[in-house]
C-alpha cells in the first residue's frame, strides 16, 4: 500500500475531507471542498475566485478549470468509495456537456456507474443554481489495481 493511499484510507475513516483535498496539490490549487451528506452522498464544491474565469467578457468560468474540477471529483468519489490498497489510474475522460460556468460556485456530484474487478465508469454533473440545469456532464474510465 502506498503511503499516500494508507493515508487516504485514514482520513477517510476520520471523516476529514479537508485534510484529503490538502493531500492532492492540484486539488488545493482549485480550491477544491467536499463533505459527505446525511446519506452518506459526497457533495463537491468549487467555491468563486475571481483567478478561476477564464473569460472576461462574458465573465465565464474557465473551461479546463471547469474539466480539472471534474476529473479530480470522479476520482476522490472512487477512492472514498473503494477499499483499495493502490490508486485509481484515469484511463479515458470525456466531457459530454459543458456550457459557460458563471462567475460563481460550482457545485459537483457523482455516480459509479460500472465497477469491475479491473474496470470503473464514474459520470459526473455538475451545476450552479440549480442541479436539474448542469453546467457540465462528464464520464471518467478508471484502471483498477487488482490487490
Amino acid at each position: 500500500m502506498s503511503d499516500f493511499i494508507g493515508r487516504f484510507a485514514r482520513l477517510r475513516e476520520a471523516g476529514d475531507c479537508a485534510a484529503i483535498i490538502e493531500a492532492i496539490p492540484y486539488a488545493r490549487l482549485m480550491g477544491v471542498e467536499f463533505c459527505e451528506d446525511e446519506d452518506g452522498h459526497l457533495l463537491f464544491r468549487l467555491p468563486f475566485n475571481p483567478r478561476n474565469v477564464g473569460n472576461t467578457r462574458l465573465p465565464a468560468l474557465h473551461g479546463g478549470l471547469i474539466g480539472g474540477f471534474l476529473e479530480n471529483t470522479a476520482l476522490i468519489h472512487l477512492m472514498w468509495n473503494r477499499e483499495s490498497q493502490e490508486a485509481p489510474k484515469i484511463v479515458d475522460f470525456s466531457l459530454d456537456y459543458l456550457r459557460p460556468g458563471k462567475p460563481q460556485t460550482l457545485f459537483a456530484r457523482c455516480e459509479i456507474t460500472k465497477q469491475g474487478k479491473r474496470v470503473a465508469h464514474v459520470l459526473i454533473e455538475a451545476w450552479q443554481d440549480d442541479p436539474a440545469r448542469p453546467v457540465a456532464v462528464a464520464r471518467a474510465h478508471f484502471l483498477l489495481s487488482t490487490d
